[in-house]
């Protein structure tokens, strides 16, 4: 089994929650190949703030502009991989802090010009995944990949996490977030999801913002091969032991014939 977590910037933000997540995430490592990829669009939005630079967000996606940029790669390359990466270590995780631009992982080109550089991702190597895995070592990726030309670009959290569970061939692609997983017209959660419920809940503009750039990305592993994709609450306690034990916890999104319990 190979698994992709996808953890959300509002969860690395507690460092109860942050620590308790990176001895899941170790004790799992020592057992079978895993990927983090990270996002930290809290704390994006409180650094461009503290500057006086207002956030935009589109469909979820938040509109790079050069000064964002340059805040991308500092706090969510930087500071919060370099965060990460020291708890995981301290849980003895053997981490290694990398981005989409290492060795050529993720290629992005610029989705819409309107978004500046938000990254559409084209492609993926994993050969850099596989190397450290094959070594022992724990890849913890960040948002940011590379483009041609030595230019590179602010990459959703959620596409990133798709790209690199695609190109490694994850079995499970879960997405850790601060909300229970995805919610009905009538705020209650959906225990099981297809890609035409999706499009339900999207066409009905149930799921918006976030949630939205994330039912994207599910759709978009399932499409691609990964078996099955969950999104749940980071917060619970044990949740990454207790979902990879079958327990029902958040969504879990699988192709139709899959999904049928």
């Amino acid at each position: 089994m190979k698994l992709l977590v996808k953890l959300g910037g509002t969860l690395l933000d507690v460092d109860a929650i942050r620590e308790r997540l990176a001895r899941q995430i170790a004790a799992i490592a020592r057992t079978v190949p895993l990927v983090v990829v990270h996002g930290a669009g809290r704390q994006m939005t409180q650094y461009l703030a503290a500057r006086g630079i207002a956030s935009q967000f589109v469909n979820g996606l938040r509109v790079t502009t050069p000064e964002v940029l340059d805040a991308v790669v500092k706090v969510i390359a930087g500071s919060v991989n370099r965060q990460l990466v020291a708890t995981l270590n301290a849980a003895e995780a053997r981490a290694v802090g990398i981005s989409g631009i290492d060795a050529g992982l993720v290629e992005a080109e610029q989705m819409d010009p309107a978004l500046g550089a938000v990254g559409r991702v084209v492609r993926a190597n994993p050969a850099l995944l596989d190397a450290l895995l094959a070594a022992g070592f724990l890849p913890v990726v960040a948002c940011v990949a590379g483009g041609r030309q030595g230019s590179f670009y602010n990459v959703n959290a959620d596409q990133m996490a798709v790209a690199c569970a695609v190109a490694f061939g994850a079995d499970q692609l879960i997405f850790l977030t601060d909300v229970p997983g995805v919610l009905d017209a009538t705020k209650r959660p959906l225990p099981y999801l297809t890609p035409a419920a999706c499009k339900s809940l999207i066409a009905a503009g149930v799921a918006t913002g976030g949630m939205l750039a994330k039912l994207n990305a599910a759709q978009n592993a399932l499409r691609q091969g990964v078996p099955q994709v969950s999104i749940a609450a980071g917060a619970e306690a044990d949740v990454l032991t207790r979902l990879l034990a079958g327990e029902v916890m958040g969504t879990s999104l699988a192709n139709a014939e899959v999904a049928v319990q």
